[in-house]
């Protein structure tokens, strides 16, 4: 096991959460009082992290509302997690960002990621495989955390295509795309123990499927709150032997609530009662 999943298990035990608060200051949707700073994006992030620390395991900044704001908007990012390093160090920070290029490129992004901003974790693409992806998943320091059946209605597109297996006969001859993935990363990608899935809670029959080919392996919930996701059946469906392996986010919902440290508790309660 990756010292980051390491890290992540403890904060789970310690915090006893399995929330993800994710910080995406879309900066239109910013309180006024924090457009008008300097670094309105940090002090709005600052300010959600004092609120909701003690109720989560995570914290999941999407870098799509950082990138927009070009070189301000990087340095903002730079700033929480500098921030979240300095007060929170065992709260594990998962970088949005969606990689995934040739293994030349990819390096660029591993140092960029995990050693410049010094994210715990980072969300990947598998479509082009594992020799591309290799340059993260050597990372034993670190966390991979691959997109395997994500939230949006319209993932089905590519990801429920059913295609025939050129090199295991033994198989069923028709699997989703999604499936091969979930076995591909738990049986052959996961050497160092670094590995985590994406797995939609709007999907949660296929979060059912996914917890029993990859055993205890911790998942990436997204699609709770805004997105319609069921606390229950996500729980009680992903939930793996040790009463934990997921990590469930939510993002608008919390930072942009009326109280943010109050949504916080009451989704981590939500969560836990039916762990």
């Amino acid at each position: 096991m990756s010292q980051a999943i390491q890290k992540l298990e403890k904060r789970i035990k310690s915090a006893n959460s399995l929330l993800s608060v994710g910080l995406d200051p879309d900066f239109d949707k910013l309180p006024e009082r924090f457009k008008k700073l300097e670094q309105p994006q940090f002090e709005f992030n600052k300010w959600i992290i004092d609120q909701t620390h003690e109720f989560v395991c995570a914290y999941k900044p999407n870098t799509a509302f950082y990138e927009a704001r070009g070189e301000q908007g990087w340095k903002e990012l730079r700033l929480t997690i500098e921030y979240l390093k300095e007060k929170y160090p065992d709260i594990f920070t998962i970088c949005d960002a969606k990689r995934a290029d040739i293994g030349n490129t990819n390096r660029g992004y591993v140092a960029a990621i995990f050693d410049t901003l010094g994210f715990d974790a980072i969300t990947l693409h598998p479509y082009l495989g594992k020799e591309a992806l290799a340059p993260f998943l050597e990372r034993d320091d670190k966390a991979c955390i691959i997109l395997c059946k994500t939230s949006n209605p319209g993932s089905g597109e590519l990801q429920d295509l059913l295609f025939q297996s050129r090199d295991d006969s033994s198989r069923d001859p028709l699997r989703e795309v999604w499936l091969a993935v979930a076995e591909s990363v738990a049986n052959d990608w996961n050497t160092h123990g670094n590995c985590m899935l994406v797995v939609g809670a709007t999907y949660p029959d296929e979060l059912k499927q996914v917890r029993e080919i990859v055993g205890d392996m911790n998942l990436l919930i997204p699609g709770v709150g805004a997105q319609g996701g069921d606390v229950e059946a996500t729980v009680k469906r992903g939930i793996n032997s040790k009463g934990a392996g997921l990590v469930i986010n939510s993002a608008r919902g919390i930072i942009f609530a009326d109280n943010p440290a109050n949504s916080a508790q009451t989704l981590r309660n939500s969560i836990n009662q039916y762990r």
